[in-house]
């Protein structure tokens, strides 16, 4: 699985994990000098798997929010906590 994001390639692996429609990526497998944490909001704080969004940017583009990990997920999703997962303008492939 690849994420791309303007023309550029931002993560990818052959050991995602799909969950609830969305694809995980391990973060040795993500450039995460293009993440930056983004302020959590009242919706971030109220989600039971203590999540954090990141903004991508890379000097040029910037997208609001789009990846996101759980820092301490429920049993059900504690398998991919920590992983990235990517939405808004990150394009997945396989």
């Amino acid at each position: 699985m690849k994420a791309t994001w303007h023309g550029q390639v931002i993560a990818e692996s052959n050991q995602t994990i799909e969950l609830d429609g969305y694809h995980y990526f391990p973060r040795a497998s993500v450039r995460m000098e293009l993440l930056q944490s983004a302020p959590k909001s009242e919706a971030d704080h109220r989600c039971p798997h203590s999540v954090q969004f990141f903004n991508l940017t890379d000097g040029s583009h910037r997208s609001e929010r789009a990846a996101w990990a759980y820092e301490a997920p429920r049993a059900a999703y504690a398998h991919v906590a920590h992983w990235i997962g990517f939405w808004s303008d990150v394009e997945l492939q396989r």
